[in-house]
C-alpha cells in the first residue's frame, strides 16, 4: 500500500461521515506529491495519518484547512518529523468501554483486568463509567458513553472490578500535563464530546491510578498477568492496538493469552486478526473493528465505541 492509498483509506473508511476537517485533509494529502515524498521518508509504520494531524495539533499547527495545514508542514517539517518519529497514536478512548461492557458484564467478577495497550490506562475503568445505549442506561457514573448497540445483549449493571493494571511500551501519565496534550491532540479536531471525556476519564484515574508497567507484550506480559489476586477473573483485552505489531508477533501473542487462565476479549480490526467467515459489516466501507471473547467474534464496533452490531 503506497502513502497516497493510505491516506485515500483513511478518508474513506475512518473520517468519512465522522470528522470532515480530517477527511478533506487525508484527501488533500492523498493527491500532493510533495507531502506524500515527505511522509513516505518516514519509517512505513509512521504513515499514519492521525499520527501525523495528531502532532500538528500538538504543536499548535492548522488542521482545518488544507492549504494552511500544507504550508505548516513544509515549513516546519523538520520538527514535526522528529516528533512523529518518537511519538505513537495512544488515542486513549474511554468511550471503548462501551463495547467491551456487554463481555465484561458476563464474566465471573470479581475481575482482573489486564488491558494490553494501556497508554494512560483510562479503558480499565469500566466500573467507574456510566453507559447509555439508546434507551438503556447502566451505571452512574462520570463520565457517560453512548453507543448505538444493535441486537447486542445488554447488561443491567456494571462489572466488579478487583485489580486493574496495564502494559504499554510507553505509559502516559494522566497527572503530566504533557501527557494529557498528546491524549488531546489525538482526538479529532470537531470531537469536542470527546475532549470532555477525556477530562472525566482522566479525572478518574487520577483519583485511583492504576498499575502501569512499561513493557513488551510477549515478553512482560505473563509476570504482569501473574499478579492478578488469586480468586479474581484474569481478563488480558486490548483494543486497536495490534496493527502497531508485525504479524508473527501477533500470532505469538495470541498463542501466549489462549495459554493464560482467565479470559481474553479483543477489539481488533478484521485483518489484524485475520478472522474468516465474518458477515458483511455495516456502513459500508466504514472502518469497523471486530469484538470477540477468546478468539471467537461477537460483533462489529466503531473505532471510537461509538457504536457496534452483535452477530455472535
Amino acid at each position: 500500500m503506497t502513502v497516497a492509498d493510505v491516506y485515500a483509506a483513511f478518508a474513506d473508511q475512518e473520517a468519512r461521515g465522522t470528522s470532515p476537517h480530517y477527511e478533506r485533509l487525508a484527501r488533500a494529502v492523498s493527491g500532493d506529491d510533495e507531502l506524500l515524498g515527505l511522509v513516505r521518508s518516514l519509517p512505513p509504520d509512521k504513515w499514519q495519518p492521525n499520527l501525523l494531524f495528531g502532532v500538528v495539533r500538538l504543536h499548535g499547527g492548522p488542521v482545518e484547512d488544507p492549504a494552511a495545514f500544507r504550508e505548516y508542514v513544509l515549513t516546519h517539517w523538520p520538527a514535526i518529523a522528529a516528533e512523529v518519529r518518537v511519538r505513537i497514536t495512544q488515542t486513549n478512548e474511554a468511550g471503548r468501554c462501551a463495547v467491551l461492557l456487554p463481555v465484561l458484564a458476563t464474566l465471573p467478577p470479581p475481575l482482573a483486568l489486564l488491558e494490553v495497550g494501556a497508554s494512560a490506562g483510562l479503558c480499565l475503568y469500566p466500573d467507574r463509567y456510566a453507559y447509555r445505549y439508546g434507551d438503556h442506561h447502566v451505571g452512574d457514573g462520570s463520565p457517560v458513553l453512548d453507543c448505538a448497540a444493535t441486537g447486542t445483549p445488554l447488561p443491567d449493571s456494571v462489572p466488579e472490578v478487583g485489580w486493574r493494571a496495564g502494559l504499554d511500551v510507553n505509559p502516559l501519565d494522566v497527572t503530566d500535563p504533557a501527557d494529557v496534550a498528546w491524549l488531546d491532540a489525538l482526538i479529532w479536531p470537531e470531537h469536542d464530546h470527546r475532549r470532555e471525556r477525556l477530562r472525566a476519564a482522566a479525572a478518574v484515574a487520577a483519583a485511583d491510578p492504576p498499575v502501569l508497567v512499561r513493557g513488551d507484550l510477549l515478553d512482560d506480559l505473563p509476570a504482569l498477568a501473574a499478579r492478578a489476586p488469586a480468586g479474581a477473573t484474569l481478563v488480558v483485552f486490548h483494543t486497536s492496538v495490534l496493527y502497531h505489531v508485525p504479524r508473527p508477533r501477533r500470532e505469538a501473542f495470541a498463542e501466549m493469552v489462549r495459554a493464560l487462565p482467565g479470559h481474553w476479549v479483543s477489539n481488533e480490526a478484521a485483518d489484524v486478526m485475520g478472522y474468516a467467515g465474518l458477515p458483511r459489516p455495516p456502513d459500508g466501507g466504514s472502518l469497523h473493528n471486530v469484538l470477540a471473547l477468546d478468539g471467537t467474534p461477537l460483533a462489529w464496533t466503531r473505532s471510537h465505541g461509538q457504536a457496534m452490531t452483535w452477530f455472535g
